[in-house]
């Protein structure tokens, strides 16, 4: 019998900010959310707020908040590419000026599409190439539902069954995790099967290495993209990662958590 060939799913939060305007590479393959039902029932909580209720719930402005108001109300469990994208091209935060999936090739967009997994408020777990309709609900959100008053409680163990359901061909399945500390909370530990990796990212500043939220957001996507592009599917070959200055420190990491620094010139 033939050994299982050990594998690896990268996880990644999603981008407050989204780009839907920009042109999509032609042919660009979709496929559809895994949980539509559970977002209709967010969906349906969302759409009874005001958007004074949305500007407070969410910490926003009141013109933020109005326009996700519309978001809402505009929403349809129907997706279309009138009405979506496909979510590794619609986010657009630091992450992914980081990844820059608008310059991947089809067949690298192909190999994400089964190694990588973006958390999301309100569509739980996203492929790359699902089609998503633009929205904002972080994950810390403190919304109100009939399974408790948060989206951990609404979630539950579902995200964490679902990516044991996407490692389980692997042998040694392997999660490592690019997403937030927030996002992460929604992966219930207990119920997850697979060994969890950390990648930390620290700039050299006042005399000290330290995690710099700006530049660690945007060498998470670095390292999602280093892993496409070199089909890496083992923690031991993201130790070569070595995008934009920064590289593996042996002494500050374990197993579980792969420390990676970089000192810029002048520093």
């Amino acid at each position: 019998m033939q050994a299982k060939i050990p594998g690896m799913l990268f996880l990644l939060s999603p981008a407050k900010s989204l780009d839907y305007e920009s042109a999509l590479p032609a042919d660009l393959p979709h496929t559809l959310p895994q949980f539509v039902p559970d977002s209709k029932k967010l969906i349906d909580v969302l759409q009874q707020k005001s958007p004074q209720e949305i500007a407070s719930l969410m910490s926003i402005s009141d013109t933020l908040a109005g326009l996700n108001v519309a978001r809402y109300a505009t929403w349809s469990p129907k997706f279309s590419a009138k009405n979506s994208r496909q979510a590794v091209m619609a986010f657009n935060g630091d992450v992914y000026e980081g990844l820059q999936a608008h310059s991947l090739a089809a067949d690298d967009l192909a190999w994400a599409q089964d190694h990588i997994a973006i958390l999301s408020g309100l569509y739980g777990v996203l492929r790359p190439l699902d089609w998503m309709q633009p929205y904002r609900l972080e994950m810390g959100t403190r919304l109100h539902t009939d399974a408790g008053t948060t989206l951990y409680k609404f979630w539950g163990k579902r995200i964490a069954e679902y990516l044991n359901k996407r490692l389980q061909a692997d042998a040694t399945p392997v999660i490592v995790n690019l997403a937030s500390q927030e996002y992460f909370k929604s992966v219930d530990r207990k119920t997850l099967k697979a060994r969890v990796v950390e990648c930390v990212f620290e700039d050299y500043k006042a005399g000290q290495y330290k995690i710099i939220s700006f530049y660690a957001k945007r060498a998470r996507g670095l390292m999602a993209r280093c892993a496409i592009e070199n089909r890496i599917l083992s923690p031991h070959g993201l130790e070569g990662f070595d995008l934009e200055g920064y590289a593996w420190h042996a002494a500050s990491s374990t197993p579980e958590r792969l420390v990676f620094r970089r000192r810029v010139a002048g520093a």
